[in-house]
């Protein structure tokens, strides 16, 4: 139990290192992963019976032929296409968004530098090293996010993609 208010303690430690900014990017990288996370969850629990089920209901179709078929083939990897790739635009969009905040966070601990530099004078350097890991905490923090986003966004995005070319090979067309 003590390793828990240890670590506690270390990440309340961190967050204030970093200053406000870090607080979004934090919340930032937590809502990435959590859809990142069901994205997983989803290809490997309810991917294969979606797929099933469209493979079926275009077998179980007496007609496969006509223009009107196609267009009904169309659909279904249309809506199967979306499943797939659901969430994974907000997932993209939540990866760059992690180093844009990072940037505000060099941003405003510049300000707090130049804002120190301006009451006390350059000379004291206790007084700048707040503001200095104010500035340099959260980019780490926004490139560390944006970094393990973007391995799992294109994990996710390839298997997307893939699986829906899997479905539009298995649904042939009757000739």
């Amino acid at each position: 139990m003590l390793w828990l208010t240890d670590s506690i303690e270390a990440i309340r430690d961190f967050m204030e290192l970093g200053g406000p900014v870090l607080r979004w990017i934090a919340l930032t990288i937590f809502l990435m992963w959590v859809l990142i996370i069901e994205r997983l969850v989803f290809f490997r629990t309810q991917m294969a019976g979606l797929a099933k089920a469209v493979r079926d209901n275009w077998e179980g179709r007496q007609e496969r032929r006509s223009w009107h078929a196609k267009q009904i083939r169309e659909l279904m990897i249309s809506r199967f296409d979306m499943q797939m790739n659901q969430g994974i635009p907000l997932i993209q969009t939540l990866v760059a968004l992690c180093p844009l905040l990072g940037l505000l966070g060099t941003v405003t601990g510049m300000i707090s530098v130049f804002q120190v530099m301006a009451v006390s004078g350059s000379g004291n350097v206790r007084a700048m090293a707040a503001g200095v890991s104010q500035a340099t905490v959260p980019t780490m923090a926004g490139m560390v996010g944006a970094l393990s986003g973007v391995l799992f966004v294109t994990i996710l995005t390839r298997r997307a993609t893939r699986e829906v070319e899997f479905l539009e090979d298995s649904l042939t067309m009757d000739h």
